[in-house]
């Protein structure tokens, strides 16, 4: 046998073999695909927390901010400082340094007390009103709440909701406010969907690396069935010619026959999504950030706690009223060393607040200017250029919510930077609120082709088509499933047949 005989028997084995260990995997993979274009895994996004809030109220609010700021051991370290509701109440919510939370009355100025099971089921009623509800204890971690950005929350409190969607809410030990809500068809679908796609059957903690491993190992593994099953399938298939039986292919048996036939027309997306899926976990790091990362510290200037605005939130409030604008929450921040607020409603419309020439005014947004002007700090680099984005483009973009990153919040206009640096930085910043809403080298925007395009074809178009791409994606699913379905049963018949020779000879 000649060294190419040779190379074609082990590709034929390699699939053989492969998509025997592989095929059932697959077939799950599509079918939590489809799933998932519908039925997101469960997330709290900005609008739904703001909306379950009530506006803020001037009677019997504030304190002062000074007054607030004495509890914290090292006011210069505060991070955050927003004036929220809590259980319906107005609370300052300040965040130290070390992601460690203070919650101070905003009518009394007191600290809060701690958590416990009467509070968590005030919270909730808070959330979901006119529904009993039921205390289930707390949870470190559980299948629904694998997000690092709970971490800082972390033990969860839950509270299980009688109202009509059956709602389970995790509320913050540190906050006392609701950070992830639940509805049980979400949670049912999710068990055939994002949590069977992402095998979170083996995820034990947000950082887990046995867990990556596992999903990496089995998509390498998927990607080289697809690999030598495309080429057996090329090698076998009679573009010149037929076979004696009059088809193309060689294969007379039903399964054999179609498992050719369905493994060519959809060998591209089935190869493209199985690597791509396995570019989603970053292997061995390669779209990390090369560089010097965005110093969003510089770009403030200094911290909250340090400089704010002397307006009080009485005045703030007063002043939105008179704007027109509702305000359901308020935050202290800084932006190049100037203090301002920010101020959003419960459709997560915002507005500012910013002292310019001894007064107070109320804006929507910040100038380019000023944008650019804080944004020299950010990097060591220049700024090579910069664009003023109104419609979204291949890095900055919107997603429906049941998207993995539909919480993210990306608002239009918005400002593009490029710095003139090795790894070729680009930062888009949000001029309603200040917010550096996404940085990327060329690392790891190489990483949204291979991971995200591929995966989920995300482009702005695309994403506009709406029903059709939901439709195409759909069709392509359920040719990869069929091509699944047909292996399990080819692969159940090679095990059989295996597993009878095996057993004669011993």
């Amino acid at each position: 046998m000649n060294l190419s005989a040779r190379a074609k028997r082990l590709t034929y084995l390699i699939h053989r073999w492969t998509g025997v260990a592989a095929c059932v995997l697959m077939a799950l993979w599509f079918v939590s695909g489809i799933v998932m274009l519908f039925i997101g895994y469960p997330k709290l996004t900005p609008w739904e927390r703001l909306q379950a809030m009530p506006a803020l109220q001037v009677q019997q609010c504030c304190v002062s901010l000074h007054q607030v700021l004495t509890h914290s051991t090292a006011p210069d370290k505060v991070q955050e400082i927003v004036l929220t509701s809590v259980r319906n109440q107005p609370y300052y919510r300040l965040r130290e340094g070390k992601g460690n939370y203070l919650l101070v009355d905003a009518r009394s100025g007191a600290l809060a007390p701690a958590m416990n099971e009467q509070l968590a089921l005030a919270g909730a009623h808070a959330f979901v009103a006119d529904a009993d509800a039921h205390y289930l204890g707390t949870v470190h971690e559980d299948r629904w709440t694998h997000a690092r950005s709970l971490d800082q929350h972390r033990p969860l409190h839950l509270v299980q909701m009688d109202d009509a969607d059956h709602t389970l809410l995790y509320l913050s030990d540190r906050t006392g406010q609701v950070v992830m809500d639940a509805p049980r068809a979400q949670r049912m679908w999710n068990y055939v969907g994002a949590w069977l796609h992402w095998l979170y059957m083996f995820r034990d903690k947000p950082v887990d690396p046995v867990w990556s491993w596992i999903v990496i190992v089995l998509s390498a593994f998927g990607t080289l069935t697809a690999v030598t099953g495309t080429l057996a399938g090329i090698w076998r298939w009679r573009f010149r010619g037929r076979y004696k039986s009059g088809a193309r292919t060689p294969y007379r048996e039903t399964y054999l026959h179609w498992h050719h036939i369905i493994g060519l027309t959809f060998a591209a997306i089935i190869f493209t999504w199985i690597f791509s899926g396995l570019m989603s976990m970053n292997p061995l790091g390669i779209f990390d950030a090369r560089g010097e990362k965005p110093n969003s510290a510089a770009y403030r200037g200094t911290t909250p706690g340090i400089t704010y605005l002397s307006l009080d939130a009485t005045q703030a409030i007063h002043l939105l009223n008179d704007a027109g604008f509702r305000a359901n929450e308020i935050e202290w921040r800084v932006l190049h060393g100037r203090p301002y607020l920010l101020a959003r409603n419960a459709a997560n419309a915002t507005r500012l607040i910013i002292e310019d020439g001894g007064r107070y005014q109320v804006r929507e947004r910040w100038s380019d200017a000023e944008l650019l002007q804080a944004a020299t700090q950010l990097m060591y680099a220049p700024i090579r250029d910069h664009q003023v984005l109104t419609q979204y483009d291949t890095y900055y973009y919107g997603r429906q919510q049941e998207a993995m990153m539909g919480a993210a919040e990306r608002r239009l206009p918005a400002l593009r930077i490029r710095f003139d640096e090795p790894h070729q930085t680009w930062v888009h910043l949000d001029p309603f609120t200040g917010d550096v809403e996404s940085s990327s080298d060329q690392a790891q925007r190489t990483g949204r082709w291979l991971f995200s395009f591929l995966h989920s074809w995300d482009l702005p178009v695309m994403l506009q088509a709406g029903a059709w791409r939901d439709a195409i994606l759909i069709l392509l699913s359920l040719g990869g499933l069929a091509l699944s379905l047909t292996g399990i049963v080819i692969g159940w018949r090679r095990l059989r047949v295996w597993l009878g020779q095996h057993h004669r000879a011993h």
